[in-house]
């Protein structure tokens, strides 16, 4: 069997998780994937996927395995598209990432405007409070907030935001707007994380050393969303990045306190994978993403 069919096949059923649910990806039958894994597995001498009656997962050599197959189909994929050339319609899956709020406000919008322009691309849009491995998850663009760590990919500062307190104006009448965070203490504070019972609040004085203190929340949730919505209603204080408040402070219903000891702003980034020649679907989608974010974020 080809090499190329056997590692598309391979993919679909270690990503799957099962032979018939990777062949019914595949549009081929489940004997076929069956047959082409035995091969391949035959071929290297090695055992990729373990086998029980109620799932398949890859081996280590196999995880190893997997990860190398993606970057030579995506290395394939790459070359198809650079023959194609520049002038090439963009066309096949786009898999892209951002935070829950961020992808909903910013990323959404340019999306739906992507798919409207170009409608041989179908998108996947995975907005989850945590960093994924892109390779892992296959995703082909990441927006993501906050310093970037070494990476073998391609990252484009498009913006900054900021790391805020607020309150509603309410609460700031009955308890009074802190002047210092180690005010804090005497205040309501609602804290958005799935961490502890004890935060660690980090602000910087002013000569520019970092100070920490320590909050204990009134109220602790697993959603900005949530988070927002408390502060709204008069509870307390909470801590959050300047975007996801930005239709609050608008409106009023928030007002930011103690800015003068924020931390520097956090860079937001267009990530995507680093090869020989962008796709031409992945330019197209950064282009419409790059313009979205031109004007300085919240």
């Amino acid at each position: 069997m080809e090499r190329f069919t056997e590692m598309r096949i391979f993919i679909a059923v270690a990503e799957a998780e099962g032979f018939a649910a990777g062949a019914r990806k595949l549009n081929i039958s489940p004997p076929v994937a069956t047959r082409a894994i035995a091969e391949l597995e035959a071929r290297l001498g090695v055992k990729l996927l373990n086998r029980t009656t109620r799932y398949v997962r890859v081996t280590e050599a196999g995880q190893r395995y997997l990860d190398d197959v993606r970057r030579i189909m995506a290395s394939v994929a790459e070359a198809d598209e650079a023959a194609i050339g520049t002038n090439g319609s963009p066309r096949g899956q786009l898999v892209v990432t951002a935070s829950v709020l961020f992808g909903r406000m910013y990323v959404m919008p340019v999306i739906v405007e992507y798919l409207q322009k170009y409608p041989e691309v179908d998108v996947s849009a995975l907005f989850i409070d945590r960093v994924l491995n892109m390779l892992e998850e296959g995703v082909d663009v990441a927006v993501r907030i906050g310093e970037l760590c070494d990476s073998t990919y391609k990252a484009l500062k498009v913006g900054c935001v900021r790391k805020v307190l607020c309150a509603s104006p309410e609460y700031l009448a009955k308890y009074k707007i802190p002047q210092s965070p180690y005010q804090l203490a005497h205040h309501q504070i609602i804290v958005a994380t799935n961490l502890g019972p004890k935060i660690e609040w980090r602000f910087m004085d002013s000569d520019r050393q970092e100070i920490a203190v320590r909050v204990k929340p009134r109220l602790t949730v697993t959603s900005n969303d949530a988070a927002i919505e408390a502060a709204v209603a008069g509870l307390g204080i909470t801590r959050l990045l300047s975007y996801q408040i930005a239709p609050e402070l608008v409106s009023g219903k928030l007002k930011i306190v103690l800015s003068e000891f924020e931390h520097a702003p956090l860079p937001v980034h267009i990530v995507h994978r680093e090869g020989r020649l962008a796709s031409t679907k992945i330019r197209a989608f950064i282009d419409l993403m790059v313009k979205q974010l031109r004007e300085p974020l919240p």
